[in-house]
């Protein structure tokens, strides 16, 4: 079915999502479908995410972006070989016409020393501050993992819905989430107050995301926005209590473009500092995406090179990062 455009991103009640009736799931999931295929954005409410969780975490956040330059020197990403850790001001870039970008981050991943599950990946590769760095710092981790596990929780819950959506069992992604790659961001846009505007250095340029989904959430300082087919900048409003959900390049090649990952952008904050946490949802690294069953025909054909979910992700992400 061919894409229609959009003028604003649908909010999806996710309460059905966990109904035991089939038919109530497959309503929530034909919604997400829409989505999907029309916009590649959707915001979801009744979530199951503790908004008091959510609170404590933008407070680390917060908390964090404001120390001196030590404590962010010794988590910073030129450490990792893993693009974790803190990314400084300027330090990416979407665009290389431009010249960086007007947020400062702090990237994690999955934590496997306690999770059995996932005891045989081999370690998180995190960068922690330590206590001696930072006395908060403990209380920064256990805050910001917390979030992190809930946010999982919510990314794994939405699998069975796409698959719906696409006309597959419910069970169809299970073996192939069991590892899953999801890296999780906080991010830091300082005001610029009385400072200019300067369109070479944005918040964040304009960008398509990499993995299968992105969960973001905001705060109010009015920043993103979706670019719709006929190139128009639709802004994605604050909405209390819900999370955005966005399609990454890594859905849409697996899907053969069924889904659409959408152009969008950040602009700079001005007279209020802004703070958001983006999580990014894979699958397993070593899956190799091969066309989803139902999105590819005669008439249809796959367009795309066949290879991993890491190895397409790290390829991307090398082609962001500067580490100086």
């Amino acid at each position: 079915m061919p894409a229609t455009d959009f003028d604003a991103i649908p909010v999806i009640d996710l309460t059905d999502a966990r109904s035991p009736d089939l038919a109530a799931r497959q309503k929530v999931a034909s919604a997400i479908h829409d989505a999907c295929v029309n916009v590649g954005f959707f915001y979801v409410k009744n979530h199951r995410v503790d908004e008091s969780v959510v609170a404590e975490t933008f407070k680390q956040a917060h908390d964090f972006f404001a120390q001196p330059a030590a404590v962010k020197a010794s988590v910073d990403i030129s450490k990792s070989d893993m693009f974790r850790g803190f990314v400084g001001l300027l330090k990416e870039n979407n665009d290389p016409k431009n010249k960086g970008e007007l947020h400062e981050g702090y990237n994690l991943g999955l934590e496997t020393a306690d999770d059995p599950v996932h005891a045989d990946v081999a370690g998180s590769g995190n960068l922690w501050p330590r206590p001696e760095v930072w006395p908060q710092a403990t209380k920064f981790r256990l805050a910001v993992l917390r979030y992190y596990a809930q946010v999982m929780a919510l990314g794994q819950s939405l699998f069975p819905l796409f698959a719906l959506a696409l006309d597959l069992p419910e069970s169809f992604f299970d073996d192939k989430t069991r590892k899953v790659a999801a890296i999780m961001r906080l991010l830091w846009y300082p005001a610029l107050g009385d400072a200019a505007i300067d369109d070479l250095t944005p918040g964040i340029g304009p960008h398509t995301d990499f993995e299968c989904f992105t969960i973001l959430r905001q705060d109010d300082v009015p920043a993103l926005q979706v670019q719709n087919m006929a190139g128009d900048w639709i802004d994605a409003t604050y909405i209390p209590e819900t999370f955005i959900i966005n399609i990454g390049d890594q859905f849409a090649r697996w899907t053969n473009d069924e889904f659409v990952s959408t152009r969008h952008r950040a602009l700079p904050a001005t007279t209020r500092d802004r703070y958001s946490i983006p999580f990014f949802f894979g699958c397993d690294p070593d899956v190799r995406m091969e066309p989803i069953p139902t999105c590819v025909s005669a008439e249809r054909p796959n367009k795309y090179e066949v290879m991993t979910a890491g190895n397409y992700v790290h390829m991307r992400m090398a082609e962001v990062y500067t580490v100086t």
